[in-house]
């Protein structure tokens, strides 16, 4: 009776320590941090559904894992179709003009202002979606003129003309994203200017979903992979809860984790679930940053 007790205590151990030891390398669920495939995720986004994609701006390996995980979305028979949180939804005439060969690359980073990140990091998921079998390259982000003007002056500060270029029922996110918020942006003095970055990071999220569902709605058999900044993705609270509560169209979500220095305890610690804001995303993809992977 003992010896059966003791090798029932070392197997529920082991499967302890199995569900615990997670590697420095690779995807895991959100949920237990149980390792899965690629190919695994690929299957587990519904058809028709959007699978936001957090990552960090100009990092090489997350940009490689973008592709990996697209190629996979197509060979499991998706009909891909890509959002960039980079590019603002009133430039989605120019997108589709260089996708469709009416603008040099030269133009149209031009016509949309693009700066900062060299373009090279989103050239490839930008291209990818196959205009053949009517998947699309989407600008979803708000006119930054009206996110920085909230930022600085408030939402009252708009002018109706600005207020249009928002969801008519906009909606700041919720309490605990907020409480992330400002933890995250420490230098903010409190009062006014904290209320007035979080409504322009609300507005942010809020009309990415907004304009992800209206092309959703218009084109059911797309699978929509939407890339933007990790935070964003992180525990719900951005844009997965904002196209949640626009729409009933399935969201999944995939953060991915720079391993790069951090100890394994550090490693649980951004994987596993917390108490206070659940799980991080359904999947979480652990890597450590490379040199940059030249492309063509």
């Amino acid at each position: 009776m003992l010896i059966r007790t003791f090798i029932g205590f070392g197997l529920l151990f082991s499967l302890s320590q199995a569900v615990f030891a997670l590697p420095n390398r690779g995807i895991v669920r959100g949920e237990d941090g149980q390792a899965v495939s690629l190919a695994y995720v690929a299957e587990a986004v519904p058809r028709g559904g959007i699978l936001v994609i957090g990552e960090n701006h100009g990092l090489a390996v997350h940009r490689d894992q973008h592709l990996a995980l697209l190629k996979q979305l197509r060979t499991a028979g998706h009909k891909v179709s890509v959002g960039l949180e980079f590019i603002n939804y009133p430039f989605q005439p120019f997108v589709d003009g260089w996708r469709a060969g009416q603008l040099t690359e030269e133009e149209f980073l031009q016509k949309i202002g693009w700066g900062g990140t060299p373009f090279e990091f989103y050239r490839p998921q930008a291209q990818f979606p196959l205009l053949s079998e009517g998947a699309k390259t989407l600008a979803l982000n708000a006119p930054r003129s009206v996110t920085s003007k909230i930022a600085k002056e408030g939402l009252e500060s708009l002018s109706a003309d600005e207020r249009r270029l928002l969801p008519g029922d906009f909606q700041l996110g919720r309490d605990p994203y907020r409480r992330r918020f400002e933890a995250m942006m420490p230098h903010l003095p409190d009062g006014p200017a904290k209320d007035r970055y979080f409504a322009a990071q609300s507005a942010w999220d809020d009309t990415m979903a907004w304009t992800a569902l209206k092309f959703m709605r218009a084109n059911p058999e797309q699978t929509l992979v939407i890339i933007v900044g990790d935070f964003h993705v992180q525990y719900g609270g951005g844009l997965p809860d904002r196209l949640r509560s626009r729409s009933n169209i399935p969201v999944r979500t995939l953060s991915q984790l720079d391993s790069s220095g951090l100890s394994p305890e550090e490693i649980e610690a951004e994987v596993l679930p917390t108490d206070a804001d659940g799980i991080r995303a359904d999947w979480i993809w652990v890597d450590e940053s490379r040199v940059p992977t030249p492309q063509p």
